[in-house]
């Protein structure tokens, strides 16, 4: 699967538009991972224990708007961006979407 965050792909052409994609996952942060992040907050700098939160919520969602577009019949994303939400404390959404399309090489 192809992915841009453009709306084209350099030396593929856009023969066909399959429609919106999107990927979600809800994630929390467990109590371990904020005692953790807790005593990383104190001293500064990057807190690994959430950093790894974040990209595993990023993936799980690019990774589900990527077979959303395979089951719709496309080779590539096109327009794609991240979004994310917390629902209550501790709990965020994240989502994955972007165009549904068929590409060819030029």
């Amino acid at each position: 699967m192809i992915v841009a965050t453009t709306n084209d792909i350099a030396g593929y052409r856009i023969v066909r538009h399959l429609g919106l994609v999107r990927g979600i996952t809800v994630r929390s942060r467990s109590v371990v991972g904020n005692f953790v992040g807790g005593l990383q907050s104190l001293f500064g700098g990057q807190i690994s224990a959430f950093v790894h939160l974040a990209e595993t919520a990023r993936q799980e969602a690019f990774d589900h708007m990527c077979e959303h577009a395979s089951q719709g019949g496309a080779n590539a994303v096109v327009g794609m961006r991240y979004d994310a939400n917390e629902i209550t404390d501790g709990i965020t959404e994240v989502l994955a979407y972007g165009t549904a399309v068929w590409v060819e090489p030029v």
